[in-house]
């Protein structure tokens, strides 16, 4: 089985000073997506490699403290893809790609941190290009090889995603823009949210984020906000998903889900 966590890390020094990486050596995945590392290259090059004996590989953002992402796998990659092609989006270190090809197959994992638009209308229009910007580059890339993106989409897309939906409608991460955007890539798109194919009515159990406001972790008043969406081959080798929340590492839950094949 190939075992592949995705996590939010807010910040991965943080993340790492409340036991991160003695549970990714419990765990033993065999690779790791994360999200909002908050780092550069200085705070993590050969720092967190040994974490679960893993080698990193990250798009860090120009700007100092803010975004950035990475994966750590255990099989070295035959290509590594930074950024996927947007100047605006790829100076934020939101894109990264390992690539894995053989003469049989050639397989992509991407750990991918898309916008937040919580913050102001600026920022919900920000997300809304880069919404209009990765849609078709992953449609290209599905053309050219199977893949699983995982990352932080920071979209709830139905109600059974998050607790209080009804009250959310009208906030970033719940837009009926955004909603319908994820109904398009899972249709039209062609693409496949694997937690849903596992578990397709599920709702208290699939938060992946709480807010740090009140007790929402205490109450899991939660949004399911972190997804493996992979190509239909792909996904359709998926056979157990896990959401880790023994311990809170950051306001966002792991999600592991092992996949019946090795790269």
């Amino acid at each position: 089985m190939f075992k592949l966590t995705s996590l939010n890390l807010n910040g991965i020094r943080s993340a790492s000073s409340k036991g991160l990486q003695a549970w990714f050596q419990q765990t033993a995945p065999d690779c790791i997506c994360v999200q909002e590392v908050k780092a550069q290259a200085d705070d993590v090059m050969g720092r967190f490699d040994q974490m679960a004996e893993l080698r990193g590989y990250f798009h860090f953002a120009a700007k100092k403290g803010y975004s950035g992402v990475g994966i750590y796998s255990r099989q070295e990659p035959t290509e590594v893809i930074v950024g996927f092609g947007e100047p605006e989006f790829d100076a934020e270190g939101r894109y990264v790609e390992l690539r894995f090809d053989s003469p049989d197959v050639k397989r992509s994992i991407i750990s991918c941190y898309f916008p937040s638009g919580s913050s102001g209308e600026d920022r919900q229009q920000a997300k809304f290009r880069f919404l209009e910007a990765i849609y078709p580059h992953l449609q290209r890339l599905k053309l050219e090889r199977e893949f699983v993106l995982c990352g932080d989409v920071n979209i709830a897309h139905q109600a059974i995603d998050l607790k209080n939906w009804k009250s959310n409608q009208k906030n970033s991460g719940f837009l009926p823009e955004e909603r319908a955007w994820m109904t398009k890539l899972l249709s039209d798109g062609g693409l496949v949210d694997v937690y849903r194919q596992l578990h397709p009515t599920t709702t208290d159990e699939a938060y992946t984020w709480w807010s740090n406001r009140g007790q929402a972790y205490a109450k899991n008043v939660g949004w399911r906000l972190d997804y493996h969406l992979a190509t239909p081959a792909w996904a359709a080798r998926a056979r157990q998903v896990a959401i880790y929340k023994d311990e809170k590492f950051s306001d966002h839950a792991p999600i592991t889900i092992a996949y019946d094949f090795k790269l």
